[in-house]
């Protein structure tokens, strides 16, 4: 089977109801980003960020994949599918995907706040301000990459694309690094797929193919191209 290895942004779940990325105002969800999203928040008002995520995991028990999201499940059974996501949401999980890649961390994870490698699965959507890890007895924090603090699993999606048979790109405007930057690792000659409503210039590069539709939309018309092409 052909690799093909998938990048989602904020755009693959916004059908879904999830907001998962900064808007153009700077606000996440009524929050501006730089009080919730970076490790200066998190040690100046832990409450507030923990607040924060707690919400978000209300409002992802709400939310179902959508049919872009049950697209790419599908094409399993064509393609030996990779997905690298930006996304912090289940939802292509959910939807069936097997191999998914989290790039900005797991908001239904929660991990210890001095050693980055204990991670836990939290039951229900709230984490209890307070809780401690069993193991170190640190703080449980979200198992987020806030601004400013690396991001681990990096390398493992750079090797990810190196192998790619066709590249997919959905709902990501690849402004943000250093995601955006993989696209400078996909081999030359490959077929490449950009899914958005609104493809930003710097996206308008010759060689790509590209879908000016939503997710659902986009995937749906993709599924037949690479379908009947195989």
């Amino acid at each position: 089977m052909k690799n093909l290895v998938v990048l989602t942004g904020a755009g693959m779940s916004a059908e879904s109801g999830i907001k998962t990325f900064r808007d153009s105002d700077g606000l996440w969800e009524n929050y501006r980003v730089e009080e919730v999203c970076t490790p200066e928040a998190l040690a100046r008002n832990p409450e507030l960020v923990n607040q924060f995520y707690n919400e978000r995991r209300k409002q992802l028990l709400q939310a179902q994949p959508n049919e872009g999201h049950r697209k790419l499940a599908e094409l399993e059974s064509l393609f030996n599918v990779k997905i690298i996501t930006q996304n912090i949401d289940d939802l292509h999980e959910r939807a069936g995907s097997s191999s998914v890649l989290h790039l900005h961390g797991e908001l239904k994870k929660v991990r210890s706040s001095i050693n980055p490698e204990l991670i836990y699965d939290l039951d229900g959507w709230e984490l209890k301000p307070g809780t401690r890890c069993e193991a170190d007895g640190s703080l449980l924090r979200p198992h987020i990459v806030f601004f400013g603090e690396p991001v681990p699993n990096i390398e493992k999606a750079i090797r990810l694309v190196q192998k790619a048979d066709i590249f997919i790109v959905i709902g990501t405007s690849l402004v943000v690094y250093p995601a955006a930057g993989l696209l400078h690792y996909v081999p030359q000659n490959i077929p490449v797929y950009l899914i958005d409503p609104h493809i930003p210039e710097q996206a308008r590069i010759p060689g790509i193919h590209l879908l000016e539709k939503g997710a659902s939309a986009g995937m749906a018309e993709l599924f037949q191209i690479l379908s009947s092409s195989r």
